[in-house]
């Protein structure tokens, strides 16, 4: 098993995707951005059910779609989804509802040419492994959302994948369920011979199922690495907002970092060249007037607005740095924030991280 190596290239109307990916046997690779990025049109390219126009797809040392390509093996340049060995769980799970639970996951192997009791007796085996195994002969309007998920999970691992593709598949959980679902189906991707592939907007499924984060904004990858690198060092405001940090980007010079809106940043280490600057909201203080004291970043802010942010307010702040700082709701009170009213915000050079651009 070599795994996956890739490069989806789909066009439609004005949006192209062009991602290259790869995912080792063994590895999940979670491909995490907004609506619209390109996550499940890259997955839907793998399964086979969108056209690349260009690129290639190559699964285990086999050409799946190499768009006009010749592989060097020989091999058909397109396969069919319904011949390629990949498993897939969608967001909606798509179980048929006529079927049974055992016979919604006995269906794959069906397909692939076992008998119908040898299918159905590995369907079984399936439905015990999820935990559903008395659940066999209900129909998915009989399930909850966490079985129907189960039972589309052991739907795709049935077919013995070479790859594993999961389209959000915790989005239609309620909470509790999610929580449970999530550890279940970290402990079946830790046991895949082959590689998976995560879809997600969440980044609680991204950072806890995934051994990799792709980031993909526009059809293009921003960002690639493990959960601890990316969220240290955030390369785009979508990443920044999903970690909880304030980022900026201009150019440094010894311990300041110029801003293009003029503004600069005092930091505490020193860096030269094209750089991000960022920092947690919880690093940000407010006050009525201009601070004294140590030296450290200050500018006029006007609030934006004021919400609950776990236990404390998160306040948006606009002005010369678009910023969020979070402060206790006594501090809210003392300094009587709403909407509109101008304060200082300050932050102190030993909180500001910065890293090349």
């Amino acid at each position: 098993m070599s795994g996956l190596d890739a490069h989806l290239v789909v066009d439609r109307g004005s949006f192209r995707l062009d991602l290259r990916l790869t995912a080792a046997p063994g590895e999940t690779v979670a491909l995490l951005g907004p609506n619209g990025a390109g996550k499940t049109t890259a997955l839907r390219a793998l399964a086979g059910l969108e056209a690349l126009s260009g690129g290639h797809i190559d699964l285990d040392g086999t050409l799946l779609d190499g768009a006009g390509l010749e592989h060097p093996s020989g091999t058909a340049r397109w396969v069919p989804p319904e011949h390629r060995r990949i498993g897939v769980v969608f967001q909606d799970y798509l179980l048929f509802p006529h079927l049974s639970a055992v016979d919604n996951v006995a269906f794959g192997p069906r397909r692939r040419g076992r008998g119908r009791a040898e299918a159905r007796a590995l369907a079984a085996d399936w439905l015990g492994r999820v935990g559903l195994g008395d659940f066999g002969k209900r129909r998915p309007g009989q399930l909850s959302g966490g079985q129907a998920q189960r039972v589309a999970l052991a739907r795709a691992l049935a077919t013995d994948p070479a790859l594993l593709l999961l389209d959000e598949p915790l989005a239609a959980l309620d909470a509790r369920t999610r929580l449970d679902m999530r550890a279940e189906l970290h402990r079946h991707l830790a046991g895949l011979a082959g590689p998976a592939v995560l879809v997600t907007h969440d980044p609680v499924d991204a950072l806890m199922l995934a051994d990799r984060l792709v980031v993909v904004e526009d059809g293009r990858a921003v960002q690639e690495g493990d959960a601890e690198s990316i969220t240290a060092r955030p390369r785009t405001d979508y990443i920044a907002r999903l970690v909880g940090l304030n980022l900026y980007r201009g150019n440094a010079s010894g311990r300041t970092v110029a801003l293009a809106s003029g503004e600069s940043l005092a930091t505490a280490e020193p860096l030269e060249g094209d750089a991000f600057a960022a920092f947690p909201p919880s690093a940000v203080a407010l006050f009525r007037s201009r601070p004294d004291g140590s030296p450290r970043n200050t500018w006029r802010a006007v609030v934006a607005g004021v919400h609950r942010h776990g236990d404390h307010l998160r306040v948006q702040l606009d002005g010369p740095l678009r910023a969020a700082a979070d402060i206790t709701p006594a501090a809210a009170a003392q300094l009587g924030l709403e909407p509109g009213q101008e304060v200082w915000a300050a932050v102190k050079a030993a909180e500001i991280r910065a890293y090349p651009a």
